[in-house]
């Protein structure tokens, strides 16, 4: 087995792996070290990653690209709404408020969720994987944005369950590059923790993480981001200015034509990167649309004008990542700044105005966050041994709970899980209940959360149950903030305490009241010690009560189960379809190579009639490839194939057999000059036996021989080359047979004369 990270991003996915000497970044069919989070649906099969990117042109309404932004969000969500509005593909409303994408596919429109999307770009990395290691992958972390709700964390196990993956953790993008900065850094100052302030400007958002380090461990004192600021925002800065630009020389509307459009927004985002390095840059597009080539041009000076607001916008998580650390900027030791964003150098002004230090780039912007996942990967399986190095995490979001829509108070709050939360994280909540009851976790504060994200979060039942004694009944449910960062209820128990109320100690827990008639909140453990310090068992009653949770917008065992099925059946039409082209592509390469063959290499092994019969065909089906072949089975191709072969391999056969009988003529000749020389110490009677055997052979090579080179070469030989082989065979085992025939002999004879000794 391996470990692997994955970073998907919104434009490109990186896979990370750990090997014994380190970690390494895989590379794809391109020798690329990033694959394009693209997935491609054409006529009768998917492309996926750097086969999408390539078929992306032909068949852009059918190109989904951005999953990341869709996957666990809502349709009527203001900001997915205008991420439709760019996007090429047709999208509708699914029955539980999510997003269905639709997709002409094998001459149908299908519908799949962001998150049957997202684990066709999983499965494809899981295969291109295990191609590159030669080992099955299974355990693997997988990165993910600091601001993802509770329900984008499961969209994204539930698409990796369905691609056949086990995440072992899903992990914040900025604590991934700090693990992989801090794991290997070894001059940290023992006078006190050294504070790093993280800066991830990606394509479509901009996350910012304080992190503290020390020897041996790392902490997030604070995530903090943008979700709708990335390098995307600022093509399109470039976008709308050349639109209107050619507009009005022009007179094409760009915004009316898909293709147009992408090839515009392709060109944007090059030209931002040339303006990275040089203070102008000119911008061309042949035949952008109606047949009329364009041409532009923007200075980089202009360029930071216009996109004045984006760079101010900047500050704005930095500043908020600062406070909720605790810190001032002072106490800031380093920046490091990453993300594909990240090299325009206003940017990077920006950052260094704003923490008064210049950003360092010391780590790879590109490939951080897959390394770091796969070192966490490494230090949670136990096929790896990693040097001990801590890793805390946090939430950015305060999570509150509610018992039966009445939420419970915790001192003069109703947080549970406050914001900057250590990431895992449990609380015992110990309520009076006596029949079955909802616990429904949420967001306490709708200011810390990405825009319209609703605060409701899950809802689970506790129960049913029924207690005997509903006075002296408690439930004691332990409530986890898991490592993935998602809110779950671990157990549920009953407690029945069969003793007088004076028993009790008042002291034994801290109650906090929710203001409901029975319910109460107690974070300690409660004690069922007698007054000798011993256990009671026979007054309590401890009852498992089943747990179940309704998340609206995620998927269902069942449907999980069907998602699975039908990645299967669309990854089997997809092997069906490369099976098939290979197939065409062989019938095509050898009626080619054949054609060349037949009136070169292979000219004097064929009559005329063979000559020209075989041309005759691989005319024929040659026009049919280009004709009625052009879309066909596999097995259509392979018949075609075979019905070729037969024809053209006797002519083959002779001439490849012209070669090979040479060679074990020669062959047998040398195995015949050995034996003789072998013979000489011999008795003569094994020696002539031998020697007339080696005659025999030499006759027969001879004879056969210049019957077959008075032979014309384009009819079958008379001699074949497997002839002489079993010939040269028949030769050794006689001659082996008659040597080891007289050693045993001669072993007994010394046998009998060692016994009359």
């Amino acid at each position: 087995m391996s470990v692997v990270g994955f970073d998907i991003g919104n434009e490109k996915c990186v896979i990370a792996a750990v090997k014994q000497r380190g970690v390494d970044v895989l590379l794809n069919d391109e020798s690329k070290r990033e694959t394009p989070a693209l997935v491609c649906f054409g006529e009768k099969q998917r492309f996926l990653g750097s086969a999408a990117a390539a078929s992306a042109m032909m068949h852009p309404k059918t190109t989904v690209t951005q999953v990341k932004r869709l996957i666990g969000r809502k349709f009527q969500d203001p900001d997915v709404q205008n991420e439709l509005r760019m996007l090429p593909f047709e999208t509708s409303e699914g029955q539980d408020g999510g997003i269905l994408i639709h997709l002409k596919y094998l001459g149908e429109t299908h519908r799949f969720t962001p998150v049957q999307i997202m684990a066709m770009l999983f499965a494809h990395l899981k295969y291109m994987t295990e191609t590159n290691l030669g080992l099955p992958v299974l355990d693997c972390v997988i990165g993910i944005p600091s601001y993802f709700t509770d329900l984008q964390r499961r969209a994204y196990l539930d698409a990796a369950k369905i691609a056949g993956l086990k995440p072992l953790r899903l992990m914040h993008d900025c604590t991934a590059t700090a693990l992989g900065y801090g794991i290997y850094k070894t001059d940290f100052s023992n006078a006190g923790p050294t504070n790093v302030a993280f800066v991830d400007i990606g394509h479509c958002d901009t996350q910012v993480s304080i992190v503290s380090f020390e020897a041996g461990q790392m902490r997030i004192l604070s995530h903090a981001f943008d979700n709708s600021l990335g390098g995307r925002d600022f093509d399109e800065i470039l976008f709308g200015y050349f639109a209107a630009c050619f507009k009005e020389q022009y007179n094409i509307d760009v915004y009316s034509n898909v293709r147009a459009s992408i090839r515009l927004r392709a060109a944007c985002e090059k030209l931002k990167k040339v303006l990275s390095a040089n203070a102008e840059a000119p911008l061309n597009i042949e035949c952008l649309m109606d047949e009329k080539d364009v041409k532009g041009f923007i200075k980089r000076e202009e360029f930071e004008k216009l996109a004045s607001g984006l760079l101010e916008r900047i500050k704005i998580p930095c500043t908020k990542a600062i406070t909720d650390a605790g810190l001032t900027v002072g106490k800031v030791h380093a920046v490091e700044l990453v993300g594909s964003g990240s090299r325009i150098p206003a940017i990077t002004r920006q950052l260094a105005s704003f923490f008064r230090r210049e950003p360092s780039r010391t780590i790879n912007a590109s490939e951080c966050v897959a390394r770091g996942c796969a070192l966490q990967c490494a230090m949670l399986s136990p096929i790896f041994r990693v040097r001990d190095y801590e890793v805390q995490d946090c939430i950015p979001f305060s999570i509150g709970f509610s018992l039966d829509k009445t939420p419970i108070l915790q001192g003069s709050n109703y947080v549970l899980f406050p914001r900057g939360q250590p990431i895992p994280s449990a609380i015992v909540l110990q309520l009076q209940r006596s029949s079955l009851f909802h616990l429904e976790p949420f967001y306490a504060n709708p200011n810390e959360l990405p825009s319209g994200v609703p605060s409701e979060i899950s809802c689970f039942t506790i129960g049913p149950f029924q207690a005997s004694n509903s006075e002296r009944a408690r439930v004691k449910v332990k409530v986890q903030l898991n490592l993935h960062g998602i809110v779950t209820v671990e157990s549920a128990m009953l407690i029945e305490e069969h003793v007088d109320d004076s028993e009790l100690s008042t002291k034994e827990a801290r109650h906090v009241t929710n203001g409901s008639e029975d319910g109460t909140y107690m974070q300690s453990k409660p004690s069922n010690a007698s007054a000798d310090g011993k256990t009671n068992d026979k007054t309590m009653r401890r009852l498992e009560i089943p747990v179940s949770e309704n998340i609206n917008g995620t998927m269902t065992g069942v449907e999980l189960m069907e998602a699975q099925d039908k990645e299967l059946k669309l990854a089997q039409q997809d092997r069906t379809m490369e099976q098939t082209k290979e197939k065409k592509n062989a019938l095509e390469s050898y009626v080619y190579e054949m054609r060349n063959k037949l009136f070169n290499t292979y000219r004097g092994f064929a009559s005329d009639e063979e000559r020209d019969g075989i041309f005759k065909s691989l005319q024929e089906t040659e026009e049919w490839l280009y004709d009625d072949g052009e879309d066909e089975t596999e097995g259509a191709y392979t018949s075609k194939l075979e019905a070729l072969k037969k024809l053209v391999d006797p002519v083959e056969n002779r001439f490849k057999d012209e070669e090979a009988r040479t060679q074990a003529s020669t062959d047998l000749f040398r195995c015949i000059a050995d034996i003789r020389m072998s013979t000489k110490s011999l008795p003569n009677e094994d020696r002539e036996s031998i020697l007339n055997e080696c005659n025999k052979a030499e006759q027969w090579l001879t004879e056969k021989t210049k019957q077959q080179d008075s032979l014309p070469k384009n009819i079958d030989p008379l001699l074949w080359s497997s002839e002489i082989k079993k010939m040269t065979e028949d030769l050794n085992m006689k001659c082996m047979h008659i040597m080891s025939r007289k050693a045993s002999h001669r072993n007994l004879d010394n046998k009998g004369r060692d016994q009359q000794g």
